[in-house]
């Protein structure tokens, strides 16, 4: 079956999901907001901004009226970043229909209010169905058609069906999972210890460190998970151990890319111009600090990573601080904080 979609964001992963959806034959409307970019992509079928060599199928409608694009849709899919997330649905709340199905791609935590995007919505759109799409996925990588592997979470079974058949193509392989909130949590939370990875990587740090780095992070990342309401056992799939893996490996990550550049001695706002993306990992850092404190939860490696962010602190003294903690189990910590007697 065909189904009308619109794409709200005409960033590298709304670009990519507009083409991937467009050869499976879906009606896909594209907006952006900004009007050369607009012009730019019709003349030449080719968002040259952010995924530059890559034609999109002359059956992508391209929009600069966000209304009008979403009018008759019957998926809203939301790329825009997570920051956005809360103005975009409020600008065009009064033509939404409540049988629109919202989905979520975008990886990041609302700043000011520690929400995740799947609470935004709620609040902003409550008679809607919402869906969230995650998973190790660059959309370099998805737009020419390489082998990607998607979850998609919604509180309902058969929303989450009909948008894993929606998505779902040779290359495309979509699961599903009723834990929302972790696939929200594993999203966002990756970028931060991506930007570890990178800080790794610009000091020069080897294989070993990376290694613990990812090891230890998917734990902080469960921890706080659990006291949030997440499955933890969604934090071993696609959405917490794939994505962290391809995001601290790869140099298609922008979190990596910047957490390179800070390693390497740039400020971090040198870092993050430098990038000219959105770099989710920094405001989610913030957020996922200020978490921590609120739940009372242990994340080292987080609270390291948002003093070189925010405090200026040197990335070595963070890398010496996080050696040098108390003695641990480590088995006590992977099996939950339970006492362990041998």
């Amino acid at each position: 079956m065909k189904n009308t979609i619109c794409v709200i964001g005409a960033g590298s992963w709304g670009t990519a999901l507009s083409i991937s959806l467009s050869k499976k034959g879906h009606e896909v409307r594209l907006w952006m907001r900004d009007e050369a970019q607009l012009e730019q992509i019709r003349l030449s079928r080719e968002n040259l901004r952010y995924l530059p060599g890559v034609i999109l199928p002359e059956n992508i409608r391209l929009y600069g009226d966000l209304k009008e694009a979403v009018q008759g849709s019957e998926v809203l899919l939301l790329t825009v970043a997570s920051q956005a997330v809360r103005q975009v649905i409020h600008s065009i709340r009064d033509v939404i229909k409540a049988d629109q199905i919202i989905v979520n791609a975008a990886k990041g935590l609302e700043n000011d209010s520690h929400l995740t995007i799947s609470q935004v919505v709620k609040e902003e759109l409550p008679e809607n169905s919402f869906a969230v799409l995650s998973g190790p996925s660059h959309a370099e990588e998805v737009c020419r058609d390489m082998p990607t592997t998607l979850v998609v979470g919604a509180n309902k079974r058969n929303i989450a069906e009909f948008i894993q058949d929606i998505f779902i193509t040779p290359k495309l392989r979509i699961y599903t999972n009723p834990d929302v909130i972790g696939i929200e949590l594993g999203g966002a939370l990756k970028n931060v210890i991506a930007l570890g990875a990178g800080i790794c990587d610009g000091l020069g740090f080897g294989d070993n460190a990376k290694a613990a780095l990812m090891t230890r992070g998917i734990r902080e990342i469960a921890r706080l998970g659990a006291v949030m309401g997440a499955d933890i056992s969604t934090f071993s799939g696609l959405t917490g151990i794939g994505d962290l893996i391809v995001t601290c490996t790869s140099m298609h990550s922008r979190n990596r890319r910047c957490g390179i550049q800070i390693g390497q001695g740039k400020k971090a706002h040198e870092a993050i111009a430098s990038i000219g993306m959105v770099v989710e990992g920094v405001v989610t850092t913030k957020v996922a600090y200020e978490l921590s404190q609120q739940f009372q939860v242990e994340m080292p490696i987080t609270t390291e990573i948002y003093k070189i962010l925010y405090q200026e602190s040197d990335a070595r003294e963070a890398v010496i601080n996080l050696m040098l903690r108390s003695r641990t189990h480590e088995l006590e910590e992977v099996v939950g904080n339970q006492q362990i007697e041998w």
